[in-house]
């Protein structure tokens, strides 16, 4: 995925060979070892070629063959989830510096000296809307409350299922916006083609939004799973959130919907009890406005917008501290 990303944007790419050891069977071991060989080997090529001054990691197998070719570089390790993975782990070992969302990461790098707070970047443009603007870009009624649904680029089976389960009900206490993933598109289009011509007008499906930040702005509260960017977006928009884990992902989004949850930000539920759950806590936060006030308050105290120009800065001042002729 980040390939094509990366692309999109015209930026030159190269990929590495990489492969995960953690978890990995012993029929599938010696040969991601040998792929990690390789490669440190081609790590080791791209750096005699382009001769960086800095190098910048956000974490993931696919980093550990140039952290090790490249250890003598200075770096900037980027930890984006409160509780940082076991390749996170092994690649700080090797960074000059190393940034994370929030203070609570601090516990996982015990003793660490150079230990950046910076917050979790954000894109300037997601919040180009207000609150109006965004609904009327959707469609939405202004003065009816609004549920946001997600599961991500990739959508979330279980989350989508939950609501198209208990879709009369939503719909009779807010607008739902619900992005759906591809996956799953096919299936919301037949329920959506079933519903009577006053819920249809109460309940908008998108397979896919570009344009995520209107969904954020327009939103009164958001159910989720609850990756890295929960902690950046959400309180970017002071949006308070019912969080429900992806179940097979170890445990780092159930540290994320932890955090947010002590801040007193969001409501957890698991996967497996959000059919029965979703209603009920969906219609207790909107009935109570106090409380809801109070979570959007919480949540907007843990924004840190200015995350992406500190992270920038901090490689600005890895770099000048190491100059390469005719680098980048």
């Amino acid at each position: 995925m980040e390939a094509e990303l990366v692309k999109r944007q015209g930026v030159p790419y190269t990929a590495i060979p990489a492969a995960g050891v953690h978890g990995v069977g012993l029929r599938s071991l010696p040969g991601n070892i040998a792929k990690l060989v390789r490669g440190v080997a081609a790590s080791r090529r791209i750096l005699r070629q382009f001769k960086p001054d800095v190098l910048l990691f956000t974490g993931g197998y696919v980093a550990a063959p140039m952290a090790v070719a490249g250890r003598s570089i200075p770096s900037l390790l980027y930890t984006p989830d409160i509780e940082p993975g076991m390749a996170l782990k092994f690649l700080a070992r090797y960074a000059s510096i190393v940034a994370v969302t929030a203070p609570d990461s601090r516990a996982f790098f015990p003793g660490r000296k150079h230990l950046e707070v910076s917050g979790y970047p954000t894109r300037p443009e997601l919040t180009r809307y207000d609150r109006d603007e965004a609904r009327r870009s959707l469609n939405l009624n202004l003065d009816q409350p609004v549920v946001l649904v997600t599961g991500g680029s990739k959508g979330a089976r279980s989350i989508n299922r939950a609501v198209t389960a208990n879709l009369n009900d939503l719909l009779k206490m807010a607008q739902v916006l619900h992005l759906t993933g591809n996956l799953d598109w096919p299936e919301i289009q037949a329920f959506q083609a079933g519903l009577s011509p006053e819920l249809a007008g109460r309940y908008h499906a998108y397979s896919y939004l570009h344009d995520m930040g209107s969904a954020l702005a327009s939103a009164d509260i958001v159910v989720s799973r609850a990756g890295a960017s929960t902690l950046g977006e959400y309180p970017l928009f002071g949006l308070p959130a019912v969080l429900v884990p992806y179940p097979y992902a170890w445990r780092y989004q159930k540290v994320n919907a932890a955090y947010l949850v002590d801040k007193g930000a969001a409501k957890m539920i698991k996967d497996e009890d959000l059919p029965k759950q979703l209603v009920p806590v969906l219609s207790e936060l909107l009935d109570d406005v106090e409380n809801l006030n109070a979570m959007r308050a919480a949540m907007r105290s843990l924004a840190r917008p200015e995350a992406s120009q500190r992270l920038a800065a901090l490689v600005r001042d890895l770099a000048g501290a190491n100059p390469q002729e005719g680098n980048a």
